[in-house]
């Protein structure tokens, strides 16, 4: 099977997968519990929602290793099983997904440069760790994704460029300001992002968390208007969060974020999947929008 930017080039608008947290609080993870050490503890669960997805539609599933960093790990005392947990996130989807491609999922460490929590070698190292790891497991792309600052996102994506044979994905999370514009929580806009990561290597950018899908329509013109040609994805939440009952819930049901994806296709995207509070239900509709438009 070709690769990702492959099918992109061939003309196609691909399907990801969405929401995975959730689904592991669902599947009985708890909270405080790491989600990364499932990988060896519980990879029949983990497994499940990988196939859920490639069962609903998606083209691409993501790994379980958002947080698989030694940074994040080391707060459950896992630092020195980064590669493992990584390799055995890629694996299980990479079993799930067939003939599907597989995203290795790379969150933000949590550590800010600018405060001098950690220096850019050290973070290059972190990266470098975890990509090897999901690149062994079998993933096809390293999906760098929810990053906030410019400076993390291009040292990882230089990390996974570097340290790996794979196709190199970012993207960053912005949110809506009174003035009208998007910005990452360190202020930087989309047309800012777009030439440092293409910069870096990534060959594919775009948006994700932070918004439901109305919101990543103006992202998604944002980004083509700066760049014409890179590939962009973006995966949505379903909605902006209510808090109800005690809960975080997100409204957005699967036929209304389907209604927009002839929108958000025009406007540039490529690929097209699911962050918070999207389920396979959600995809399924995504899917059948696409193969319609």
């Amino acid at each position: 099977m070709g690769k990702i930017l492959d099918k992109i080039k061939q003309g196609k608008v691909l399907v990801s997968d969405g929401a995975w947290g959730t689904f592991l609080q669902q599947k009985g993870l708890k909270t405080g519990e790491c989600p990364e050490v499932w990988n060896i503890t519980h990879p029949d669960e983990v497994m499940d929602i990988a196939r859920s997805y490639v069962e609903a539609g998606a083209d691409m599933v993501e790994t379980n290793s958002f947080g698989g960093t030694r940074f994040k790990l080391e707060k459950y005392g896992l630092e020195d099983k980064v590669f493992e947990l990584n390799k055995a996130a890629a694996e299980i989807s990479r079993k799930a997904a067939g003939d599907k491609f597989v995203l290795g999922s790379v969150g933000p460490t949590g550590k800010i440069l600018m405060m001098g929590d950690v220096t850019e070698e050290e973070l290059f190292e972190a990266f470098k760790e975890q990509a090897k790891g999901l690149e062994s497991g079998g993933a096809d792309a390293i999906m760098i994704e929810t990053m906030s600052d410019l400076d993390e996102a291009r040292i990882a994506i230089q990390a996974a460029k570097q340290h790996t044979r794979l196709e190199v994905f970012c993207t960053m999370t912005f949110e809506k300001t009174v003035t009208g514009e998007f910005r990452s929580m360190m202020g930087v806009s989309p047309t800012e992002m777009v030439q440092t990561l293409i910069g870096a290597g990534a060959e594919l950018v775009g948006a994700n968390c932070g918004n439901g899908m109305v919101g990543m329509v103006a992202i998604v013109e944002e980004i083509r208007k700066a760049n014409a040609e890179i590939p962009i994805l973006v995966h949505a939440n379903a909605g902006m969060p209510v808090y109800s009952d005690g809960e975080t819930v997100f409204p957005e049901k699967p036929d209304e974020m389907a209604i927009l994806v002839p929108k958000i296709i025009k406007a540039g995207a490529n690929v097209i999947g699911g962050c918070c509070g999207t389920t396979p239900e959600h995809i399924c509709k995504v899917r059948d929008a696409i193969d319609k438009s």
